[in-house]
Parts: structure tokens; C-alpha cells; sequence
């Protein structure tokens, strides 16, 4: 979407742009993770060096970006669960998207259920999912470094017929492409797990925000310059660009990758959401239910309902209005750590 709206063949450039952007951002974050270990991240950075009152608003900034980051990345699967079936007609009555006229809104039960089976996962526990996240995140890597290899094997092939710019270069599809880099952020927000936060943090930081950048710009420029930005699929650009040359197969893997992908970035935005809770419960901000045995669970589940709400909600042709908001509530927390 954000190549054939805003940056064309210069996709890449707007990740690199972005990535600059978040970096700043993120060293703050690994400074403050380091000196100030919390699982309230920004919101506990900022109650301690400016006071409650920024603090209480930079922590409903962090609820809203961590919702609307997660119910836009949950929106995806619907789109490669109907590449992956052969067609939208071929996708079972209970998947299928349905359209109220009345209200102009679009059910994707899809996107809900991918929210509630990550939630159940991280109500059986970080330590318990942790096989899981690897196994995820290797095969993530994987697809990437196949897309990679394989569509610069095409565009040498072909003679990279996306890169022809009669009108030249764009790069203001950066603060849309920003929203890729929202999962630095939450790794300070799993220091409780951390034996040595002061110095796994920073690392952890630093290179999580520097493999994805590296990532993100590998495979965007072999991307665009197979199929023209104006030909590009706005749901499904990679699987549609395989298919496109005739290697469905490829299509394939690239869309059970983009299943990994869905699920390790909700993972990243619903398990920072329930730390960041649990610390404004413990200072009393808002109500408390953690001194119940049960209170993780009960947040947890209460975090499914709302993600579950906006999923359903939530109007498949206004993901770049979501987008935009996504990106203030970014920049709100982010400019004031």
C-alpha cells in the first residue's frame, strides 16, 4: 500500500528513513531500560523523571498503540488465508469477511481468532511459549532470506522492470512505514525476565531494531523491483509478485511465513499491553486486580475482549487512517522518553 501510494520504487528508502527515526528513539530507550529497569517501560521512565501526571498519559498512549498496532497486524490474515485457499469463494463460511451495508464495517472473525489463540498462549506463560517464539522467529528469517535470494534471482532475470522512474523518487511513505519498527519499544517491558538488564537490554534493543531495518530494506528492494508499484497487490504484495512469475509454490512460502509473521508481531504487541498494565496496577494508578492469583489471567482476558472488539470493528479501507494514528500515539510516549 505504502509503495503504490506514497514512495514507489523508493520503498526502501522509507524504511531506511524510519529506521533512522526509531533509532534515536531507541537509544533513549536502551539508556533508560539499562538505568531503570521496569516492566511499565516508558510510562515508569516517565514517572520517574517527570511526574504522574505525564506518566498517566504517556500510559494510555502506550494502550493505544499497542492496541491499534496489534488489531492492524491482525487484519492481515485474512487476505493470505484467501490467497493460501485459491480465492475468496473457496475460504469456509465461518473465515469469510461479511460486509454490513447498515453500518459500513467489515467482520473479520479471522483476525479474532488469531488475537484469541496468542492471548491463550501467553496465559500459559512467557517460559512455557518460548520453544514456540523460536520456532517462529527462525522460520520469520527463513522467509525473509528466501524472498530475498529469490526474487533478486527474478530480477536479474528479468531486468528489475519495477525500478523504470520516469518521475523520479519519493520517500514520504516514512511515517506510514515507521509503524514496522513499533516492536523495539516493548523488548525494555520484559525486564522482569531479564537476569542482567543492564547490559541484555541495550543489546537486545539495539539489535532488534538493526536485523529488522537490514531485513526490511533487503526485501523491499528486490520487491519493487520486480512488479511496478502501481501493479502491486496492496494485501499480499510479496505472495502476488511469486505468482505473478509463475512460482506459486513460492507464493506458498511466503504466505505460511506471513502466518509466522502475524503471530510473533501480535505476541510483541499484546505482551508489552499486559506488563505496562500490571505496573500502573501495582502504583495504584488504576484498579487492581494483580493481588489476585487470578489477576494476570483476568487482564489478559480482559486485553482479548478489547483486541476482539477492534478486530471486528475495524473498517478493512481506513488501515492508513489506523496507520497514522498508530503513529502519533508512537511519536506522544517516544518524545517524551
Amino acid at each position: 500500500m505504502v509503495a503504490r501510494e506514497h514512495s514507489g520504487p523508493a520503498l526502501a528508502i522509507s524504511f531506511l528513513i524510519a529506521g533512522i527515526a526509531a533509532a534515536l528513539s531507541a537509544f533513549c530507550y536502551a539508556e533508560l531500560a539499562s538505568r531503570c529497569p521496569s516492566a511499565g517501560s516508558a510510562y515508569h521512565y516517565s514517572y520517574i523523571c517527570v511526574g504522574e501526571g505525564v506518566a498517566w498519559l504517556i500510559g494510555w498512549a502506550l494502550i493505544l498503540e499497542y492496541t491499534i498496532g496489534g488489531s492492524t497486524v491482525a487484519r492481515g490474515i485474512s487476505p493470505n488465508l484467501v490467497l493460501l485457499f485459491g480465492g475468496a469463494d473457496s475460504l469456509p463460511a465461518f473465515l469469510a469477511c461479511v460486509y454490513i451495508p447498515g453500518l459500513d464495517i467489515v467482520v473479520d472473525p479471522c483476525a479474532a481468532i488469531l488475537v484469541l489463540l496468542v492471548t491463550r498462549l501467553l496465559c500459559v506463560g512467557i517460559k512455557e511459549s518460548t520453544v514456540a517464539q523460536a520456532i517462529v522467529i527462525t522460520a520469520n528469517v527463513c522467509a525473509m532470506i528466501f524472498v530475498t535470494i529469490a526474487c533478486g534471482y527474478l530480477g536479474f532475470k528479468s531486468g528489475w522492470a519495477g525500478y523504470e522512474l520516469p518521475v523520479g523518487w519519493d520517500a514520504t511513505g516514512s511515517t506510514i512505514v515507521f509503524f514496522a519498527y513499533t516492536g523495539f519499544d516493548s523488548v525494555s517491558s520484559t525486564v522482569e525476565g531479564v537476569k542482567n538488564p543492564q547490559r541484555d537490554l541495550p543489546l537486545g534493543i539495539r539489535a532488534t531494531l538493526s536485523i529488522c531495518c537490514m531485513l526490511y530494506m533487503l526485501v523491499f528492494v528486490v520487491i519493487v523491483g520486480l512488479v511496478p508499484y502501481y501493479a502491486m497487490d496492496p494485501d499480499t504484495p510479496i505472495s502476488s509478485t511469486f505468482a505473478s512469475h509463475g512460482m506459486q509454490w513460492a507464493a506458498y512460502i511466503v504466505t505460511v511465513g506471513a502466518f509466522t509473521a502475524l503471530y510473533s508481531t501480535l505476541m510483541g504487541s499484546l505482551l508489552p499491553q499486559a506488563n505496562s498494565l500490571q505496573t500502573r496496577m501495582l502504583s495504584h494508578e488504576i484498579f487492581n486486580t494483580w493481588e489476585n492469583p487470578q489477576g494476570p489471567k483476568i487482564n489478559l482476558w480482559n486485553l482479548l475482549l478489547f483486541h476482539c472488539y477492534i478486530q471486528i470493528l475495524a473498517n478493512q479501507g481506513s488501515l492508513e487512517g489506523i496507520d497514522a494514528l498508530l503513529g502519533c500515539s508512537i511519536h506522544l510516549p517516544s518524545s517524551k522518553v
